[in-house]
C-alpha cells in the first residue's frame, strides 16, 4: 500500500474515530512517540514482525493508566496512534481474578469468535455488554493469580470485549476484570465494524461461512487490518525494560 494510500487510510479512521467513539483519546507528540515505543519493543521482544503497514491494538494494563491505543505499525517509517480509548484489565486482590498477561496475542481464524447474548448474570449485569457486541478470542494464556503474592498461575481464556453500559463502563479506566480486556461499546463497535484485528478472518469468511456469519453485515474493513493484541505494562521499574535498544 502506497503512503499516500496509507494517510488517506488513516485520516479516513481518525475522523471515524472521532464521529463514533465519545471520549476518544488523542494523544500528544510524545504520548504518541511512548505508545509506539512500548509496542514496538513489547513486539520485537516476542519475535514478532511487522512485514506490512498494518493496525494493531496496543492495552497498557499499568494500574495508574489502564488504556488501548490503535496504532499503526510499519516495517518502516513512523508507528502512529489513531487514538484510543480506556479500558480495564485485570485486577489484583480478589479471588478468582488474574493479572492480564503481557505479551502479542495474535487474532486468528483457529479461534471461532462470538457474540454476546445480551443477557444478565446472577448478580444483574450484562458482563459481555450489549447484545451483539463482539467478543475476539485469544485463546488460553498463562496469567497470574492476581489474588496470591507467590507469583503463581493459571491458565485463562484472554477475551477482548465490551461491558456493561449502565453498572460497569462508568467505571473503566480501573484494573476490574478476571484478567480479560473490557473496552467501552463504541470501541467495541469501532474495532469490529472496521475489522482492526481481522486480517485473518476476513480471509477466512470467504471460505468458511461460519467466520462470515461472526463479522458484521455492515462493515467496511480497512485495508491496513492486522491480527495483533499487543499488551505492555509502563508501570514504573518496568518502563526502561520495556524502551527498544
Amino acid at each position: 500500500m502506497a503512503s499516500a494510500g496509507i494517510d488517506g487510510e488513516v485520516a479516513r479512521l481518525q475522523a471515524a474515530l472521532t464521529r463514533d467513539v465519545p471520549g476518544r483519546i488523542v494523544d500528544t507528540p510524545e504520548d504518541e512517540r511512548r505508545w509506539a515505543a512500548l509496542a514496538q519493543a513489547e513486539i520485537k521482544a516476542r519475535g514478532q514482525v511487522i512485514r506490512r503497514p498494518q493496525l494493531v491494538v496496543v492495552v497498557d494494563r499499568n494500574p495508574a493508566i489502564q488504556q488501548m491505543r490503535i496504532v499503526l505499525a510499519q516495517p518502516s517509517g513512523p508507528w502512529r496512534s489513531l487514538g484510543g480509548t480506556t479500558v480495564s484489565t485485570g485486577q489484583e486482590g480478589r479471588r478468582g481474578y488474574f493479572i492480564s498477561p503481557t505479551g502479542v496475542f495474535l487474532h486468528t481464524d483457529e479461534i471461532l469468535d462470538w457474540r454476546a447474548e445480551g443477557s444478565f448474570n446472577a448478580n444483574g449485569i450484562r458482563g459481555l455488554g450489549l447484545r451483539g457486541m463482539r467478543v475476539w478470542d485469544f485463546g488460553w494464556q498463562t496469567a497470574e493469580r492476581g489474588w496470591e503474592n507467590d507469583g503463581g498461575t493459571a491458565e485463562i481464556r484472554l477475551l477482548v470485549h465490551a461491558t456493561d453500559p449502565d453498572t460497569l463502563e462508568q467505571r473503566l479506566g480501573q484494573p476490574a476484570s478476571k484478567g480479560c480486556v473490557r473496552v467501552p461499546g463504541p470501541m467495541n463497535v469501532f474495532l469490529d465494524r472496521h475489522g482492526i484485528l481481522d486480517v485473518d478472518y476476513e480471509a477466512a469468511a470467504k471460505a468458511d461461512p461460519r467466520y462470515e456469519a461472526v463479522l458484521r453485515p455492515d462493515r467496511t474493513p480497512t485495508p491496513l487490518a492486522g491480527n495483533m493484541l499487543v499488551i505492555v505494562d509502563s508501570a514504573p521499574g518496568l518502563v526502561a525494560a520495556a524502551q527498544p535498544r
